[in-house]
């Protein structure tokens, strides 16, 4: 009984082509025939329109309705519910505008969203200082991801909120404990998928470079770097995503500012319509976030 066939593979585990070379390379399997005789599949895929080609506005247009549909399921909600309860009835959805207007006229919004922004750069930036380099250890050295790999899993599974009253106590209060919380949440997805690029690392072309002389630094910059490159970015991305969430909770420690911070004073002041405005800013500057990080993270386009 013979073995069954297996597509050979580069040592990143991605399969190659070599068999399907070989399979239509005419010295090995002979003239092709061809002919008017065709299978009945591929008469039938042949005989088949062509789909038609969806319009560049459908996505849009579609997201659209569903931000319809969410206002108007809104609407119908607060307004079915209002006489229970006075916070959802300044949750309705006509009562936003003015709310806004008198966030925007203290101005609060745009000064608290700068601050929240600058401390989430700063916690990103502390995380990727910290994530890129161990994630590199991690992924080269045998010995030291064994050695690591107890205390990686348990740190990675502590929330990081866990960590407030340690950076509060440290720390103190002001932007330091906040940073830092932001950092503790950020770190891990950037190491784990600096670690995996790393490992997925094809190891000839380490030797290619080893071969043609260049120095450990040389290779880290030219291979490396380089190889491991998507992978950082959608570890980064993923660390802008959980750092974005914990930063509200985080503002909550002994701060005077930030729209984590906003949505405690707005509830201190029975004002649930502007705190809903401030959970709405925050929504849409995390997809604004995400949707930058996309664009900036992106890979390269290939010069023609």
């Amino acid at each position: 009984m013979s073995a069954p066939h297996r597509t050979p593979q580069d040592a990143a585990g991605f399969p190659t082509d070599l068999d399907g070379a070989a399979r239509t390379d005419p010295s090995r399997t002979g003239p092709s025939r061809t002919g008017p005789a065709r299978s009945g599949p591929a008469r039938s895929a042949a005989a088949r329109p062509a789909p038609r080609p969806r319009s560049r506005w459908a996505g849009p247009a579609w997201g659209l309705f569903g931000v319809l549909v969410t206002v108007a399921v809104w609407w119908a909600f607060t307004h079915a519910a209002a006489g229970a309860s006075t916070m959802i009835a300044a949750f309705q959805p006509e009562r936003m505008p003015g709310a806004v207007a008198s966030l925007f006229e203290r101005g609060v919004v745009v000064q608290d969203g700068l601050t929240s922004l600058w401390r989430l750069l700063c916690g990103l930036g502390v995380a990727t200082g910290l994530g890129v380099p161990l994630g590199l250890l991690i992924g080269s050295y045998r010995r030291f991801r064994w050695t690591s790999a107890p205390v990686v899993q348990f740190l990675r599974m502590v929330s990081p909120l866990s960590w407030a009253p340690v950076a509060v106590a440290l720390l103190g209060v002001g932007n330091a404990p906040v940073i830092f919380l932001l950092a503790a949440a950020a770190v891990w997805p950037i190491t784990m998928n600096t670690a995996a690029g790393v490992a997925a690392l094809d190891p000839l072309h380490l030797r290619v470079a080893e071969t043609l002389g260049a120095t450990p630094a040389e290779r880290l910059r030219t291979v490396v770097l380089p190889s491991i490159r998507p992978f950082v970015m959608t570890g980064v991305r993923l660390a802008l995503g959980i750092s974005w969430v914990v930063i509200v909770p985080a503002e909550m420690l002994g701060v005077s500012s930030g729209l984590g911070y906003e949505i405690l004073n707005a509830r201190d002041r029975l004002a649930y319509d502007e705190m809903l405005v401030v959970i709405l800013v925050i929504g849409l500057l995390g997809m604004a976030l995400d949707g930058l990080a996309q664009w900036l993270l992106r890979e390269p386009r290939p010069r023609r």
